[in-house]
């Protein structure tokens, strides 16, 4: 896995590092859950050819990554991975928006 790059059009998904700097093996939590949760399907379809179907899977069952809006969750783990049979705990990968909606101040309206 060393000699594969990361192609250049994945910068965009994983924004949080440069991708000269990413390790494939060492940093695959986070190349995986990143292009799983903002990949294209092709960027997914790379994602595969590079780690394989199983590691994909076992990576996202093993470190749940709490990211995941609720339909791209049950999207991927169904018909992405395949796990459609598997009963995973949402809590563990589904994110929400919480904290108080300030209201608005009188003169902004």
């Amino acid at each position: 896995m060393k000699s594969q790059k990361i192609p250049a059009r994945l910068q965009a998904i994983l924004w949080s590092s440069d991708i000269e700097h990413l390790d494939l093996d060492y940093h695959k939590g986070y190349i995986i859950h990143q292009v799983l949760r903002f990949g294209s399907l092709d960027d997914i379809k790379w994602l595969l050819h590079i780690y394989g179907e199983n590691k994909v899977q076992n990576v996202f069952l093993q470190h749940p990554n709490k990211s995941y809006f609720k339909k791209d969750f049950y999207f991927i783990k169904n018909y992405i991975l395949g796990l459609k049979d598997k009963i995973l705990d949402e809590d563990d990968y589904v994110t929400s928006i919480h904290g108080k909606i300030r209201p608005r101040a009188a003169g902004s309206i």
